[in-house]
């Protein structure tokens, strides 16, 4: 074989393996989004998620199995999982539920020889390598060195024992294991099988996504801040042993990778409210100090909806008719800062009691 026709081939079976690997990896998931007042319980009823639409499931057909091959025929008779995701805005955790069948639930051994559904996030999208054994300075360092060098920092495996029988319910791959404590994880079963037996388990968890999580602690560490409308990396699989004998991996992001590097996460959506649950304009604001000293507030509206007015009333006798004003008490005291905001149909209203306080 020439080495040109040799080089045509592999580039043909590069190009076509990167097309795969892109092709799933673009496809744009959804994070349902909780009201405030429906945020769900961790406490193993699940009828919180009965709100989540069919659109927003997850499953076996979604998934493959990259350890014996993509082309793997995955028997929901043997494995089957759906999972759905969601958020509550200005909380930042993610929410699961995942209803699993197995022929053949092991979860006898103390350790990770067990029935797994594994997690990775990268809230942020910093992507890259997140595990010891991947830093790219172990020609420098020991893995164990590297164990306190960023393992588990930028990105977050989340092993969920499903179930956990005398032990924690999850092992974080990282050097930060109070990542899986509350309050920064919880989780709920219900279950009746028994190792060894088939059946259904269903659960329900929260994790929370770190831009960086540091060994020693929250105080070092800073939590992903999760904005509507934004994407996040998220992936996960299902490692299921029979007996302790065999194990599939079978994996939404169809590439190994998924679980140590976090360039080859799914693409995740932070969705808005379904319309069911959205006011068509709702009125909201905030605001920062300018100069304490010479009393000057600025204000932001943080209203949304199809806006076509807005009325400040500053609490001291004076309004403003702008969208984001800046405004100067002549004198000490504390107020009750209103803001109205007008479509053409509706009206609505946000008061706050004394947060403006000026000396």
């Amino acid at each position: 074989m020439s080495r040109k026709i040799l080089y045509i081939i592999c580039v043909t079976f590069f190009l076509g393996c990167s097309f795969c690997s892109f092709g799933q990896r673009s496809k744009e998931y959804k994070v349902y989004q909780f009201p405030k007042n429906e945020m769900p319980r961790i406490d193993g009823e699940f009828s919180d998620w009965k709100s989540v639409p069919d659109s927003y499931s997850i499953g076996l057909k979604q998934m493959k199995e990259t350890v014996r091959g993509l082309d793997f025929d995955l028997d929901p008779k043997d494995y089957d999982v759906d999972v759905k995701v969601a958020w509550v805005k200005d909380l930042n955790r993610l929410y699961f539920y995942v209803e699993s069948y197995d022929d053949f639930w092991d979860f006898e051994d103390k350790g990770l020889r067990q029935d797994i559904f594994e997690v990775v996030v990268d809230a942020d999208l910093s992507g890259g390598p997140f595990i010891k054994k991947d830093n790219g300075n172990l020609d420098h360092f020991s893995v164990e060195k590297l164990h306190f060098k960023g393992h588990g920092s930028h990105a977050q495996n989340y092993h969920v024992f499903t179930p956990a029988v005398n032990k924690d319910p999850a092992m974080v791959w990282g050097n930060t294991p109070w990542i899986k404590d509350f309050p920064y994880f919880n989780i709920a079963y219900d279950y009746k099988f028994k190792h060894g037996k088939k059946g259904k388990l269903k659960m329900e968890f929260w994790i929370t996504p770190f831009d960086h999580a540091d060994y020693s602690g929250i105080e070092a560490s800073r939590i992903s801040q999760l904005q509507e409308n934004e994407i996040i990396g998220l992936s996960w699989c299902g490692i299921d042993y029979d007996g302790g004998k065999s194990e599939s991996f079978i994996n939404l992001a169809h590439d190994t990778r998924m679980i140590r590097n976090a360039s080859y996460l799914n693409l995740f959506r932070l969705m808005p409210l379904e319309k069911e649950h959205q006011n068509n304009i709702q009125a909201d604001w905030s605001f920062i100090e300018i100069d304490r000293k010479e009393r000057w507030i600025q204000f932001k509206d943080k209203s949304f909806g199809d806006i076509e007015t807005w009325h400040w009333d500053f609490g001291d006798g004076t309004i403003s008719n702008e969208k984001n004003p800046s405004h100067h008490y002549e004198k000490g005291g504390e107020w009750i800062v209103v803001l109205t905001i007008s479509s053409s149909s509706e009206t609505s209203v946000r008061s706050k009691v004394w947060e403006i306080v000026t000396e």
